[in-house]
């Protein structure tokens, strides 16, 4: 369940700190996020894809880490993430 090219490109314009920013904290959480509403949309209609399932566990898991790093390294940039997104972050 990839994100469309546009959709995949407006988060990373929003996002990033330059053109072409694909790598920062901020990028990822906000691409990781929207591939956990979209998968969590899909797997509101079929209950029994399992395999899905598990990839949505693991962007949630790998989501969490990387709110954890930016929380640790810098937490302006985490709350104004977790802001804008409307994550629930501890």
């Amino acid at each position: 369940m990839a994100l469309d090219q546009e959709v995949k490109a407006s988060i990373i314009a929003k996002y990033g700190k330059k053109d072409g920013d694909t790598g920062s904290s901020e990028v990822q959480i906000a691409l990781l996020s929207e591939q956990i509403k979209v998968l969590t949309e899909h797997l509101k209609v079929f209950k029994k894809d399992h395999s899905s399932r598990l990839g949505l566990l693991k962007m949630v898991g790998k989501r969490k880490r990387l709110l954890a790093y930016l929380k640790r390294t810098d937490y302006a940039r985490f709350t104004d993430i977790v802001s804008t997104l409307g994550i629930r972050a501890k």
